[in-house]
């Protein structure tokens, strides 16, 4: 089968299309036709060498796709039959032709959405799903401030907070981004290049701040993330895009408003976990994608790429350029 590959690490040029061993299906895995794979940052980092897959993972890039069930390894429940059109989070393995999944890892493509729109869901939505219910506990009313608000997580985290009836508040570095942030739900939104949230937020909320961060951005943003934190707020990390070293008195800071901290990463966290996100995702949030349905979460899919294509892919999301997600599609 095709895979997108790379021998060393380094720049999108490393990458390329390679022949490679079709996977055979595991005991309880079901093997998929991979019809689309969406990027992630996490694919950016691994192909730099950052971010190496966890121990017995597929090392192929690729931490989401959409396709179809092509067969079923020994011990598996019934669940799933061959043709079934599925989705799945997984810890490697989905920009190739195929991957072997483990049944308890699959979910159905919601009604009339296309494979393309399905593979933007599972690492974005499932992500964010499981920051604001799990981790940061989001209430009714609350107000959550979401950094990076124009990316698959941003994007995902704003319907889901207008889901839960509490209230988006967005950054994001252009005009653009910030329109598209609207048009998804976000109740207001800043741009970090040019204005400074912290002031906006609590202007905003009128001197309260905001009750939840999901931030993904890290060290830089410490000490205006803690300005418009509300007393009691929850600061939730998950990603470190300006690094992770801190310059100034945060624990004062932190005790202060009697704030936490809270981190996760959803790749490193064991199976058990993340299928205890997926079932209550898959019966609460996913009707939601469904036509008709009300409010409609939609997934917001940027631009596609074939396969032969992945470092173009690469150069775009490493440039910031993307709103909602980057998909690759496989080869028919």
């Amino acid at each position: 089968m095709l895979a997108a590959y790379f021998d060393h690490p380094g720049g999108p040029e490393n990458l390329y299309v390679k022949e490679v061993m079709k996977p055979h299906p595991g005991e309880g895995e079901v093997l998929m036709k991979v019809s689309a794979s969406a990027l992630n940052r996490a694919d950016l980092l691994q192909r730099r060498g950052k971010y190496p897959p966890p121990k017995g993972a597929s090392d192929i890039l690729g931490l989401e796709a959409a396709g179809s069930v092509a067969g079923l390894g020994p011990g598996c429940r019934g669940r799933w039959k061959t043709g079934d059109a599925v989705m799945a989070l997984l810890s490697g393995g989905g920009q190739a032709e195929y991957v072997a999944v483990p049944e308890g890892c699959l979910m159905p493509v919601p009604k009339d959405m296309t494979f393309i729109q399905a593979a933007a869901i599972p690492e974005a939505w499932l992500t964010a799903f499981q920051l604001l219910h799990f981790v940061g506990k989001i209430q009714k009313g609350e107000r959550v401030l979401i950094h990076a608000g124009a990316s698959g997580i941003g994007m995902a985290a704003i319907q889901l907070v207008r889901l839960a009836k509490a209230i988006p508040i967005v950054t994001a570095g252009t005009k653009e981004k910030l329109e598209a942030t609207a048009r998804a739900g976000a109740a207001a939104g800043f741009n970090y290049k040019s204005e400074d949230f912290s002031e906006k937020v609590l202007a905003f909320t009128q001197g309260s701040g905001v009750d939840m961060i999901l931030d993904c951005v890290g060290g830089s943003y410490w000490e205006k993330n803690l300005n418009c934190l509300s007393t009691d707020g929850r600061w939730i990390i998950y990603g470190l895009l300006s690094g992770g070293e801190v310059h100034g008195d945060l624990l004062s800071r932190l005790l202060s408003k009697r704030a936490s901290i809270h981190t996760s990463l959803l790749r490193s966290r064991d199976k058990e976990a993340s299928n205890g996100h997926r079932q209550p995702f898959t019966e609460d949030v996913l009707p939601y994608f469904s036509g008709g349905a009300s409010p409609h979460l939609q997934p917001v899919v940027d631009s596609v790429y074939p396969l032969e294509e992945i470092a173009e892919a690469h150069r775009i999301m490493e440039e910031n350029k993307n709103i909602g997600k980057i998909v690759i599609e496989m080869p028919a």
